[in-house]
């Protein structure tokens, strides 16, 4: 459970929490992906995991050191599309290849374009940016889908606006693909901002935002979301693929209607 999970399910009442279930995943067949690094270098691996014993791996994680922590910790999961997972290129002890996310001309795009053609996926479905960077796969076709069908679902009575925002987690880790390109895993923010056309229309939230908004009627309503994708970039200059991503709303926010409402009605 995330703590945007575990946020949310605290906001509900103790009838509609489903039971914690810790993510667990099976060493036995978990895939290690362990770069050859300098020294200075920040420390980390990425690891292709199933969490079922004896299923084939279904999951990338990417796991770093955190120094001031004193530990490694888990900093992004995703869930690709295919079952069939990116080729990492393996030397002959079986060591990975790290290669730099961005600034590399040896790739056709980097972390920075890539995560700026996730953006206008959810901005503008793809007009811009998202549809010449990334070829159709089934991921980048789902975020275009969240804007068309989320931007149009009230139709004359609301408006749904989706944005970049203030990102965080800037670190992005690429390994190198037998083909020359690579596995690159990013992260971006972005909010979605609903609101009502006129006054005297009110957006209810739903259950699952009253950790956030605590089920007071609003004017409009900002929700955050952070993200995590995965994409493989060729060495040519040819698109790219998205080949999964994992979104998470991490806040909510938005003006109360004017009315006498208040916490004790």
């Amino acid at each position: 459970m995330s703590v945007s999970d575990y946020t949310e399910t605290e906001g509900l009442p103790k009838a509609d929490r489903k039971p914690y279930k810790p993510w667990s995943y099976d060493t036995a067949s978990a895939k290690l992906y362990i770069p050859r690094l300098t020294p200075g270098q920040d420390r980390w691996f990425a690891a292709a995991l199933s969490d079922q014993k004896g299923k084939a791996p279904s999951r990338l994680a990417v796991f770093a050191e955190r120094p001031q922590h004193k530990r490694w910790e888990l900093v992004s999961v995703v869930d690709p599309e295919s079952k069939k997972l990116p080729d990492v290129a393996l030397d002959q002890d079986g060591y990975a290849t790290a290669v730099a996310a961005n600034g590399n001309k040896q790739l056709a795009a980097g972390a920075d374009l890539l995560r700026s053609a996730v953006l206008d996926n959810f901005a503008t479905g793809g007009m811009n940016t998202g549809t010449k960077v990334f070829e159709p796969t089934v991921a980048s076709k789902q975020q275009i889908e969240v804007h068309d069908k989320t931007g149009t679902r009230y139709g004359d009575q609301g408006t749904t606006v989706f944005a970049g925002a203030a990102n965080r987690y800037k670190d992005a880790y690429a390994l190198k693909t037998s083909d020359g390109g690579a596995l690159i895993l990013f992260s971006h923010t972005h909010t979605q901002t609903d609101a009502v056309a006129h006054s005297g229309l009110q957006i209810n939230p739903g259950k699952d935002d009253r950790a956030w908004l605590h089920g007071v009627p609003r004017s409009s309503i900002q929700y955050t979301f952070v993200c995590n994708d995965a994409a493989t970039v060729p060495a040519k200059a040819a698109p790219s693929r998205l080949i999964g991503y994992s979104c998470a709303r991490t806040d909510a926010s938005g003006p109360p209607v004017a009315s006498g409402w208040s916490d004790r009605a």
